[in-house]
Order: structure tokens, then sequence, then C-alpha cells
């Protein structure tokens, strides 16, 4: 809960006394560069209309019976920030962890199957405060509390069903530096459940502050740019006072002090880092009870990722980068 995410499927290698973790393409986004390029298998438009409709019925009157249950009168209520201290309140007392866990269970709906495992499981553990137990669950609790309270207090409004689908959104909120949207229930809401290393940044504001880039970059020779933009614009621009260059000077402040990348480097000069890199990522995986390192502390982590050459206008990689056969 204080940033980072969690990257399963990774699998242990070891070659040539070095060690390393060797992540692959999730499927998640394979799809997502599918949907980059509008190619939607029907699966996913399933799935998709499957979940806005499990956050659209939601069982209200175990909702309220749940909020009656732990004392939670929305009619107390004033203000967002009221409704995200009182959401609060419910997740982290103790004075009823089983209901605690119940509301839970509605909101991320839970099968039934599991619910009584879960609850021995905390048992198991005296019901310490849930934020301990499952920090990542009880953010998505506080959230689903504060909008039904919200909502009961009349501060968001039950007229636009999308409201659910857009509060979910937030869901993603602990895993980045900074949350975009021109949303503005977001707007809103989301600097109530942000940490002070977040920031929240309007959608409009940021593309704004794209545009400036783009004009920027656009005045260099067509033989820089036929270079790609990650050997010209792997940072902001350290001159002038760009939006983005604000945001890397708060969320990355030690950008400026970076080494520039030397001009005269070549291509060809990588050669043996490739070969080390294909070396590890074509080992073959070690059995569990062969795996004698801390993952933690591996040689090397590999992850694998889709770059488009061409983007729009603009060379993404080197314009003359030869593609590697069959793509």
């Amino acid at each position: 809960m204080t940033g980072q995410i969690s990257l399963a499927g990774g699998r242990f290698v070891k070659v040539g006394g070095k060690t390393g973790i060797v992540f692959q393409k999730p499927p998640e986004a394979e799809a997502f560069s599918r949907w980059q390029k509008h190619q939607f298998k029907e699966i996913e438009r399933r799935y998709a209309q499957a979940w806005r409709a499990a956050l659209s019925n939601l069982n209200l009157s175990e909702v309220a019976k749940g909020f009656r249950a732990l004392g939670v009168d929305a009619k107390s209520c004033r203000t967002l920030e009221d409704a995200k201290a009182m959401a609060e309140r419910v997740v982290c007392s103790r004075d009823n962890p089983r209901q605690t866990m119940k509301l839970a269970f509605l909101f991320i709906k839970v099968p039934q199957q599991l619910h009584q495992p879960v609850l021995d499981c905390w048992g198991s553990f005296s019901y310490r405060p849930l934020v301990e137990h499952a920090p990542y669950a009880a953010y998505v609790l506080t959230v689903e509390i504060f909008f039904q309270i919200a909502l009961a207090a009349r501060l968001i409004s039950s007229e636009r069903p999308s409201n659910r689908v857009d509060i979910a959104y937030l869901f993603y909120l602990p895993f980045c530096m900074i949350f975009v949207s021109s949303d503005r229930l977001h707007r809103r809401c989301a600097p109530l459940f942000q940490r002070g290393d977040q920031e929240f940044v309007w959608g409009q504001h940021l593309k704004e502050g794209l545009r400036e880039l783009n004009g920027y970059y656009s005045k260099l020779p067509d033989s820089t740019k036929e270079k790609g933009v990650m050997s010209f614009a792997h940072h902001p621009p350290k001159e002038g006072d760009f939006l983005v260059g604000q945001l890397w000077d708060r969320h990355l402040p030690q950008w400026r002090e970076m080494k520039e990348p030397d001009p005269s480097h070549k291509s060809g000069d990588d050669s043996k880092l490739i070969e080390e890199i294909n070396t590890m990522v074509e080992a073959p995986p070690l059995a569990p009870d062969e795996v004698d390192f801390d993952p933690t502390c591996a040689d090397s982590i590999s992850t694998e990722h889709s770059v488009r050459k061409r983007k729009g206008s603009w060379y993404q990689l080197p314009k003359d980068l030869e593609a590697p056969p069959g793509q």
C-alpha cells in the first residue's frame, strides 16, 4: 500500500552463476496492446459488461442492514471529508469485526464457500485491524463504504448510474504517483484517498502540458526525430517551465542530476548485454528446490514489453530499426 505494483508469474533462472527472475508479458499486457489497436475479443467485451453489471447490481438492502449493525448513520454526514472519516471508522473498528468482514464480502463479492475460511484465518490472528490483516481489502472497503455514505447523504448524485463504475477507478490509486482524470467525481474524491506523496492531476491540464511538449520536440530536425523519442525524450526538457517537468520535480526529484546518455554510444556496443539478457530469458526455469538465492536480491530481473515502432507522428524507436523476423 505504498505504491508498489506486485508482479506474478515470474520464473527463477540461473545461468553461469548469475541469478535472475524473468517476467514474460502477462495476459493483461497482451490485451492492452490489442485494445490500443481497437481489437477486442468477444470474451473481453462480455467480461467488461459483467464487471459493470456486478458493480451496478449491489444488494443495497444488505448494505443498509450492515451499516445499521455497525452504527453508521449517514444523516450526520455533511461533507465528503465526513463520509471518508466515517468509512475509516467502520473499517478500523474492532467492535464488530465479523460484521465488517461481511460488508467486505458483499462489496468485493467473495464467493460464499470462501466466507468461513476467510473468517477463520482472520480469527486465528485475533481479528487484528483489517488495515493490518488485509490492507488492500481494507482500502477497497473504505472506498465502497465512503461512496455509499456519500450517496445516502446526497453528496454524490444517485441519479447517474455510472458513478458506481467511476468510483471503482479509485481502486488503482494506491499503486500510482499521479492519478490523472477528467472526471469531476474523481476530482472531488481522489484527493481524499491520496497519500502525501501522491497527486491528482486534472486530465485537461495534462493534455495541455503534453501539447506543449509536442510543440517543443516538433522543432527538432527530422534527423533527430527519426532516431526515436527514446533517444532524445527519455525525460522532460530541463529548460522551460513545462507541467510535465514540474511533475517530475515533485515525484522524481533526482531526475535533473541524472547523467545524460553518451551521444557517441552505438547500439552495437550493447551486444554483450543483449546476449546476457537473451540467455537469461531463454533459460529453463528452476524447480522450487533448486532456487538457492534470495529472490529480492537476484542479479537481474527481466520483464517483457511491446513497443510500437511508430505511434502517431512520432517514432518511438529508430526509423531504420529492423523488426525481428515474424514481427
